[in-house]
C-alpha cells in the first residue's frame, strides 16, 4: 500500500510560560458549545499537568482548487482524465500562505511554544502543552468527559478563543470542542467447524456460482459472482492498502492456511505491514477478526497485488479519530501512495455536524489522495439507516448518516447477500447532513427520490451527498482465525472485496501503459453503472422504520450495484489515459494551473456550511 518510511509526528514544546498580554487582548471565540452533547458526561476538571497533543489546522490557500483538479482528472469526459497530479502540485494548493504560518508560529513563540509541522503541505501544526498552558493560551476550560459507550475519558473544552488577528489564518484546533464517539467496526461472527475446501460443487441456476455460496462466501464464490480472474497480477507499481485501527492485526499463519485451503491455485499469500502511531506489526501474534477479514479478502481476491496493512495505534492521545488524521497525513507524505485504499471503520456523522470542520478537513485530504491517483473506499456501516451500528436510539427521529461515507471524494461500499443478490438489511446508507450532493450523482439520486415519493419524508436531508455508491457481498464470509473457520458479516467484508476488484483493474491498466483509476465516482455514475449488477430488492431498516428500499438504478442501500470485473475491464481499458501522460507532463501542470487560477470552479458541489514509532 505504501512506500517504506513513517511520518514523524514529534510534538514538543519549550519551557512553559503564560500568554502574553497581546495574546489575551482582542480575543476571537473560534468555537463554542452551549452544553455537553449526548453520549458524553462531564467528569471533572482536567489536571493542570495533563499533557495535550493539539493539532492546529491552518487555512489552506486553495482547497477548492484541489476539488476542481480532482474532478478534472476523474471525469471520463475531461481531456485531463487520468492525468493525476504530483505530490508537489497538490501540496501547493493546500499549503497555508507564508503570512498564515508566520502569524500563527509567532503567536505560539510569544507564549514559549514551538510547533512542529505534521502534514507534508504544512497545513497542520502540532503542539504538546499541559492543560494549564492550553487553558491560558486559548482562554479555555479543559475538562475530563466520559464517553458513555466505551467508559473511556476524553479531555475537551466547551469553548476556546484565539487572537482576533489570527481568525483568517487559523481554521480550528483539534481536539478541543470536538465530541465524537469512537469509530465502529464489524463484530458479528459465527464458528465454522472446518474451512470449506475448494472443490467441484453442485451448481446453482446461476451456472458458474457454487450453490453453497448462498450460505457462506469464499473467494471462489466472489470470483464466480463477479467474474474476477484468478490469474496473478503482474504490473510493476501496483499496490493495495488496508487500514487497521483499534489494535487490529492479521496473522500470517492464518492467511497461509486460508490460502492453502481456499486459494490453492494462488501463489503463497503475503502482505507487508507498516506502523503509524505505534500500531501493531507482529503478524505472529493472534489475529483479530476485522484485520483477518480485510487481509484474507484482499490478498485472497486481488491475486498477487502487493498488499500492505497499515496498522494505526493509539500513540496520538485521541484514539482512533486521531489515528484517522495521522494515517492520512502519513499517506500524503508518501512519494508513491497506494493506488487503492480500503477502510472498514467509520463514525456516525452526528458527532461532526455541529462543528463540521474536522470532517471537511479529512474529506479534503481524501480528495488530495484521489487527485494523485488513489482510489479510496470505505465500508458504509452496519446499522441500516440508524448509523454505523444498529441502534434504537434514533427511533422516531431522523436517520443517522455515517462518516466518512458522506464525503463526496471517496467511494462508499454497501452490502448484498445471496446468489441472486438482494440488499443486506444492515447495509448503512442515506444522505449526509454536512456535505451537499455532488453533481456527478445528481441524476441518479434525483431519479431515486422521485421513486421514493413521500416515504421517510422529513427523516433525511434530500440535498445531502447520498451513499453508498456501490456494493458487494457482505454476509457470512469465511475467514481463518487461529486455525479455526469463522463466518463474518458486514460492509467491512464488502469494501475489501470491491477494492480488490479495483486493484485488479489497475493491474490491467498499468500493464497496458494506462493510468490507474484514481477517484472512481465520476466514472461509476456516468458510464460505469452499465458495468455493475443492479440490485433491486431488500431494504436497510432502522430508527423504527423500514429504511430505504432498493430499486432499479441507484439506491441508498446498495448504491449503483455490485461489480462485474469483465464488464468493468472493457469499460476502463477504453477510457483510461496513457500513463505516459501521467503526473509529470504538461497536461498535468495545466490541470494544476487551471485549478489554481479558478479556485471557485468545480464540477461537484462544495460542502455546506491521521507518527513514526
Amino acid at each position: 500500500m505504501v512506500a517504506a518510511g513513517l511520518l514523524v509526528l514529534s510534538l514538543f514544546s519549550l519551557a512553559l510560560g503564560r500568554p502574553t498580554a497581546e495574546s489575551r487582548d482582542n480575543l476571537h471565540v473560534l468555537r463554542s458549545r452551549s452544553a455537553v452533547p449526548s453520549g458524553f458526561t462531564w467528569r471533572q476538571k482536567a489536571s493542570s499537568e495533563t499533557m495535550l497533543n493539539l493539532r492546529i489546522a491552518l487555512v489552506q490557500n486553495n482547497a477548492t482548487g484541489v476539488e476542481s483538479a480532482l474532478y478534472d482528472v476523474s471525469n471520463p469526459s475531461s481531456e485531463n482524465y487520468g492525468h493525476h497530479l504530483t505530490k508537489a502540485e497538490v501540496e501547493a494548493m493546500v499549503a497555508p500562505t507564508a503570512e498564515s504560518v508566520e502569524k500563527v508560529t509567532a503567536w505560539l513563540s510569544k507564549n514559549n511554544i514551538t510547533a512542529n509541522k505534521i502534514s507534508p503541505a504544512g497545513d497542520w501544526l502540532g503542539i504538546n502543552v499541559p492543560v494549564s498552558q492550553a487553558n491560558a493560551l486559548l482562554n479555555a476550560d479543559f475538562s475530563e468527559y466520559t464517553v458513555d459507550k466505551t467508559n473511556t475519558t476524553a479531555v475537551r473544552t466547551l469553548a476556546y478563543s484565539i487572537p482576533e488577528t489570527l481568525k483568517d489564518h487559523l481554521a480550528f484546533i483539534y481536539p478541543t470542542t470536538h465530541f465524537i464517539e469512537p469509530a465502529q467496526k464489524t463484530t458479528p461472527s459465527f464458528q465454522i467447524v472446518d474451512l470449506p475446501r475448494t472443490s467441484k460443487r453442485r451448481r446453482s441456476r446461476r451456472a458458474s456460482v457454487p450453490a453453497a455460496c448462498d450460505q457462506q462466501i469464499t473467494p471462489e464464490c466472489l470470483q464466480a459472482l463477479y467474474n474476477i480472474p484468478t490469474t496473478p497480477a503482474s504490473a510493476t507499481g501496483n499496490s493495495l492498502a488496508v487500514s487497521g485501527f483499534i489494535n487490529e492485526i492479521p496473522n500470517q499463519a492464518d492467511l497461509d492456511e486460508f490460502m492453502s485451503v481456499l486459494r490453492p491455485d494462488s501463489p503463497t499469500g503475503a502482505f507487508d505491514t507498516v506502523s503509524v502511531d505505534r500500531g501493531l506489526t507482529d503478524t505472529t501474534q493472534p489475529g483479530t477478526v476485522e484485520a483477518t477479514l480485510d487481509i484474507q479478502y484482499t490478498v485472497g481476491i486481488a491475486t498477487n497485488v502487493p498488499t500492505t496493512f497499515v496498522s494505526v495505534g493509539n500513540r496520538n492521545q485521541d484514539g482512533d479519530l486521531g489515528g484517522f488524521l495521522d494515517i492520512i497525513n502519513f499517506l500524503l507524505d508518501q512519494d508513491a501512495p497506494p493506488l487503492v485504499l480500503t477502510t472498514s471503520f467509520g463514525f456516525n456523522e452526528a458527532g461532526f455536524e455541529q462543528e463540521p470542520d474536522l470532517a471537511v478537513s479529512l474529506c479534503t485530504a481524501y480528495g488530495q489522495l484521489g487527485a494523485r491517483g488513489t482510489s479510496i473506499l470505505f465500508a458504509s456501516g452496519d446499522g441500516g439507516v440508524s448509523g454505523s451500528q444498529s441502534s434504537n436510539a434514533c427511533d422516531g427521529q431522523a436517520f443517522v448518516p455515517t462518516f466518512p461515507s458522506g464525503c463526496p471524494f471517496l467511494t462508499s461500499v454497501g452490502s448484498t447477500q445471496g446468489i441472486t443478490e438482494t440488499a443486506a438489511d444492515f447495509s448503512s446508507g442515506g444522505f449526509s447532513n454536512i456535505f451537499a450532493r455532488p453533481s456527478y450523482q445528481d441524476d441518479a439520486v434525483a431519479a431515486y427520490l422521485t421513486k421514493l415519493g413521500n416515504t421517510n419524508a422529513g427523516l433525511f436531508n434530500t440535498q445531502g451527498r447520498a451513499f453508498p455508491d456501490v456494493s458487494a457481498q457482505g454476509v457470512n464470509f469465511v475467514v481463518d482465525v487461529g486455525g479455526q473457520g469463522q463466518g463474518v458479516s458486514g460492509t467491512s467484508a464488502s469494501s475489501p472485496t470491491f477494492a480488490s476488484v479495483v486493484a485488479l483493474l489497475n493491474d490491467e491498466l498499468l500493464n497496458a501503459g494506462k493510468s490507474p483509476l484514481g477517484f472512481l465516482n465520476p466514472l461509476l455514475y456516468s458510464t460505469g453503472a452499465a458495468a455493475l449488477n443492479d440490485v433491486t430488492t431488500g431494504s436497510n431498516p432502522g430508527c423504527g422504520t423500514d429504511g430505504f428500499p432498493a430499486v432499479e438504478g441507484w439506491d441508498p442501500v446498495t448504491g449503483l450495484g455490485t461489480p462485474d470485473f469483465a464488464k468493468l475491464l472493457t469499460l476502463v481499458t477504453g477510457s483510461a489515459a496513457s500513463s505516459t501522460s501521467n503526473s509529470t507532463d504538461a497536461s498535468v501542470s495545466t490541470v494544476a494551473a487551471t485549478a489554481a487560477a479558478s479556485a471557485t470552479a468545480t464540477t461537484g458541489k462544495k460542502h455546506h456550511h491521521k507518527n513514526k514509532n
